[in-house]
């Protein structure tokens, strides 16, 4: 139950009276509304009020959707008010300037009960004057909202001079304003509107379905208990819904943090056991390198791809296990920038077959001819991305496809260190290895001397199996 729903419980216990207990010693509603009726009989007679506002219409048996205390009694809200209006149907357009008097509507009745005033309208006294003779808005008075946004309430608690349009009803009410609010607020009245509302483009619940909606009312004592008891729970609701939010947020975000955490544990040796039959990773870069130096021989790679840049105790981040290497990312790659070739968005856009086309963050459009057509790790070569990581920076691309200057294309001389190696990079952070920060870029240079810490090749293999499993299972929480 989020904070909403259980304000909505508290306020339907209320009007229902279930909130606080009721005292036999209380007047009953009856008796009240005996008495609001004699009032505005005095005012009819004082000329205050007309005939027509005594005439309320009677309650069925059919209306009546939950039972109430024998104590209360259901009414209408007109035969509780003395006065039920709208604001100005034809507003004028206001001054140009930020002082003056104030005109409202709906948007400055915010969910929390209170009159906003950012986004107003002034007037000039006279026109204020003139809508005001509407509405003669009073301290106390029950504002809801009732065309466009529907069913917001507060009472009017301010002493400073507003006017409202028409999509705000003022009603002053005989009984406690702040029940009558509260009143407006639960379910059920909510419901109500929702049902009788007429409208498409603007829907509205207007006067004369407000007067005939109908309200349990409690005994004036217990208008006040209600009253007093909902305003020491709604701080509570309010810290409730604020843990609630907290903890959704570590909800959402405990995949993410999960994720992290087990890629952490994968490239410091502890996500799977060692195997001491395992050939270590030296010998991988053994052959590693053999294999890079036929590949110059073949004159596929140049000389200077076989320098390999010593690593030092100082750089080293965190232990490994015994079996384990710490190499240079270029060392155990093999780099394939130098047969990117951009297209232009017009070259693109006239050729007809398609293949998918990477970028720094994954597939970004089609071109009809491809650069690559074999499993290849790409790895983002510049933007925010590099930085926030809000996205892997690191992917497969099988297939056919096109890759643009923005990511580094890189070659391995098998599957498994490809796959450990994406995980790798997403793993680990790369600020050391960024330039810039308006327009972040990780160069080749700077890419080849990422500290990488190699397992051996079949450990390699057990790592992105469990990998895949348990991120598989995280996926799932997130869904």
């Amino acid at each position: 139950m989020n904070a909403q729903q259980l304000k909505n419980a508290i306020l339907q216990e209320a009007i229902e009276g279930r909130l606080v207990p009721q005292d036999p010693n209380d007047e009953p509603a009856s008796a009240l509304l005996a008495r609001i009726h004699k009032e505005k009989e005095q005012l009819v007679k004082a000329g205050k009020l007309k005939k027509k506002d005594l005439e309320v219409k009677p309650i069925s048996e059919d209306e009546i959707p939950f039972e109430i205390p024998e104590s209360w009694e259901w009414c209408r809200v007109k035969s509780i008010s003395f006065k039920i209006v709208d604001g100005d149907h034809n507003p004028p357009k206001g001054l140009s300037c930020d002082s003056g008097y104030y005109m409202l509507s709906s948007k400055n009745v915010n969910n929390d009960g209170l009159v906003e005033l950012d986004s107003v309208r002034y007037l000039s006294y006279e026109d204020w004057e003139k809508c005001n003779e509407r509405t003669s808005l009073k301290k106390g008075d029950v504002l809801l909202t009732t065309v466009g946004t529907l069913g917001r309430s507060c009472v009017y608690e301010g002493d400073i001079p507003y006017c409202f349009q028409r999509s705000v009803s003022i009603i002053q009410t005989f009984v406690f304003n702040y029940y009558l609010k509260y009143s407006f607020d639960c379910p059920f009245f909510q419901s109500l509107i929702d049902d009788k509302a007429t409208g498409t483009a603007q829907r509205g619940f207007y006067l004369n379905q407000l007067e005939d909606a109908i309200i349990p009312l409690p005994p004036l004592a217990e208008q006040k208990r209600i009253v007093a008891k909902i305003e020491e729970l709604l701080p509570k609701v309010e810290e409730y819904g604020k843990a609630q939010e907290a903890l959704d947020k570590l909800n959402a975000e405990l995949p993410e943090r999960l994720k992290k955490s087990i890629l952490q544990e994968a490239i410091t040796g502890r996500l799977v056991p060692q195997d001491p039959n395992d050939e270590p990773a030296s010998v991988l870069l053994d052959k590693i390198r053999k294999e890079k130096e036929q590949l110059v021989k073949a004159g596929k790679l140049k000389k200077k791809d076989l320098i390999e840049t010593p690593i030092s105790e100082d750089e080293i981040p965190f232990e490994i296990p015994e079996s384990w290497e710490w190499v240079r990312f270029g060392t155990i790659t093999i780099n394939r920038d130098s047969e990117r070739i951009p297209l232009s968005v017009d070259e693109r856009s006239r050729l007809e077959k398609k293949y998918d086309y990477y970028g720094a963050s994954g597939v970004i459009d089609k071109v009809d001819r491809y650069l690559f057509n074999k499993p290849l790790l790409l790895i983002g070569e510049d933007g925010a991305n590099l930085i926030n990581r809000s996205t892997p920076i690191a992917f497969i691309a099988r297939g056919e496809y096109w890759v643009n200057n923005h990511a580094h294309v890189l070659d391995y001389l098998n599957e498994d260190l490809m796959q450990y190696m994406c995980w790798y990079i997403n793993a680990i952070s790369l600020v050391d290895y960024v330039t810039g920060t308006a327009q972040p870029k990780m160069n080749q240079e700077k890419m080849n001397s990422i500290l990488v810490a190699l397992p051996p090749l079949a450990e390699q293999h057990r790592i992105v199996e469990k990998l895949e499993q348990l991120l598989g299972e995280i996926d799932k929480l997130k869904k």
